[in-house]
């Protein structure tokens, strides 16, 4: 397999483990080299379909059948003998039986994967916590190339829905706590099982505070990060309760695309600021997907009459996953007015 090749199928890989909308994969490439050489698409049916995590953890069968129809459509069009691997991976969908439930996994560039379950509904249990948000992979991606943020530090996260960006900070940025947060019951549920499913023990449940720690071979237990869970409510949550967090860094994606969250939202960071300990520093990270300007004016003007300072930072230079980008995204940098 030349590098073209290798990369076709990587493309083809990353797309499709993550459920990337079936249009938005490179189609056209692989129409031009399976004219040359047709049975090349069962290196993509083994990147796919029989990828390992894939059979492990499999997508909505509903995705995996129009993958499959398109990928046996293209090798038609070549008119070369039909292949039975190709209709034995269909029949297999055909046959399997339909969930509520798909799995989604994101490559790392370090060979490893984030691996989580999510609710196929966009709106389902009366949240939306129970899908992956496009702003969650974008300051995932940032997180990646500004390790030294995270490494040996104490992370918060609010509103940390089922753990996408987290869990690869975890993986990717080596720190030395971190906290993930939400409020309603099911994503918190969800929240847990995607942990465990990524490979990380959880402890027993002591007040809403699940610890856990990373399963490492013994050379790495040294660096194994301590992973909590908590229900935390915005609206009710002191102070003294934040301060017990400890947090070094706070780090929030798309929690603020309802004008109703917004106020408890900025008031919740305040109180932050406000509890970190003389002495020691906090820094928030916020990012959020840009779909209504109106209330991400609000959300501006909300942290300006909190006393809190905003600047938004640079984009990373690398995309490692593959999501939509017609939305803009951006990170705000929050500081406490002196």
């Amino acid at each position: 397999m030349d590098t073209a090749q290798a990369t076709l199928c990587d493309t083809f890989q990353h797309h499709f483990l993550c459920c990337r909308r079936i249009g938005s994969l490179p189609w056209k490439e692989l129409e031009q080299l399976l004219l040359l050489q047709p049975s090349f698409v069962l290196a993509i049916l083994e990147k796919t379909i029989n990828h390992p995590l894939a059979r492990k953890h499999p997508s909505s069968l509903q995705y995996r059948r129009f993958f499959l129809s398109e990928l046996i459509k293209k090798h038609e069009c070549t008119g070369a003998e039909p292949l039975d691997d190709l209709y034995c991976a269909l029949a297999e969908v055909l046959n399997s039986e339909d969930t509520t439930v798909c799995y989604k996994s994101y490559c790392l560039p370090s060979g490893d994967a984030v691996t989580l379950s999510e609710n196929i509904a966009i709106i389902s249990e009366g949240t939306t916590g129970l899908v992956t948000w496009g702003a969650a992979l974008f300051l995932a991606e940032w997180a990646v190339e500004n390790i030294d943020i995270f490494k040996n530090r104490t992370i918060l996260e609010l509103g940390s829905g089922i753990g996408l960006t987290g869990l690869v900070i975890c993986k990717s940025c080596f720190p030395k706590k971190y906290t993930f947060s939400d409020y309603h019951h099911k994503v918190l549920q969800q929240l847990k099982e995607n942990i465990q499913l990524n490979g990380f023990v959880l402890g027993k449940d002591h007040s809403n505070l699940a610890k856990c720690v990373k399963e490492t071979d013994s050379a790495k237990n040294d660096s194994a990060v301590l992973l909590s869970v908590i229900e935390l409510d915005w609206e009710t949550a002191t102070e003294e309760q934040l301060s017990h967090l400890e947090a070094d860094v706070v780090i929030a994606t798309d929690v603020v695309y309802d004008p109703e969250i917004v106020l408890s939202f900025s008031n919740v960071l305040k109180k932050l600021f406000q509890s970190t300990k003389v002495g020691k520093s906090l820094e928030v990270f916020v990012a959020s997907t840009i779909r209504n300007s109106e209330t991400y004016i609000l959300f501006h003007t909300t942290l300006d009459e909190a006393g809190l300072r905003w600047q938004v930072l640079p984009e990373h230079k690398k995309r490692i996953f593959a999501y939509d980008t017609s939305c803009p995204v951006e990170i705000l940098k929050l500081t406490l007015k002196i």
